[in-house]
């Protein structure tokens, strides 16, 4: 964890990429260009430089995260140290977390078939879906 060389401030796209929301910096700046990312409420560009301090809100695969940038860094480090690099507030884990029990309830409510459909099956199911014709 650095303070940004003495900038401090370091670019979005590379502390996203550093805090490990993202697997390369190049999905970080699609996701900033295309408003999944917001900075302090404002959507900004990939170039935008982050501080201690700021609010982030990030939206991830249909999962909403607000965090506290806590620290800064050019890097990207094993995974225990990019988790000291922001905090989540409270209100974030409890939304996602109520959101992963809606899903994993929603997934065993779910009736699955006993079994894969015979050929008779098969047939109906194109039949029905109108595919096959």
């Amino acid at each position: 964890m650095s303070d940004g060389g003495g900038k401090g401030a370091v670019r979005l796209d590379k502390w996203l990429w550093a805090a490990r929301f993202y697997k390369t910096r190049a999905l970080a700046v699609e996701a900033i260009n295309g408003g999944h990312v917001h900075l302090n409420g404002v959507r900004v560009k990939p170039s935008r430089g982050v501080q201690c301090g700021d609010e982030l809100l990030i939206r991830k695969g249909g999962v909403e995260f607000v965090i506290m940038v806590a620290a800064l860094s050019e890097q990207r480090g094993p995974a225990p140290v990019a988790q000291q690099l922001y905090t989540e507030t409270e209100e974030s884990r409890g939304r996602r977390e109520a959101l992963a029990e809606d899903r994993r309830l929603a997934v065993a409510a779910g009736v699955l078939p006993a079994r894969r459909p015979d050929k008779r099956g098969r047939r109906q199911i194109i039949r029905f879906t109108g595919r096959g014709a």
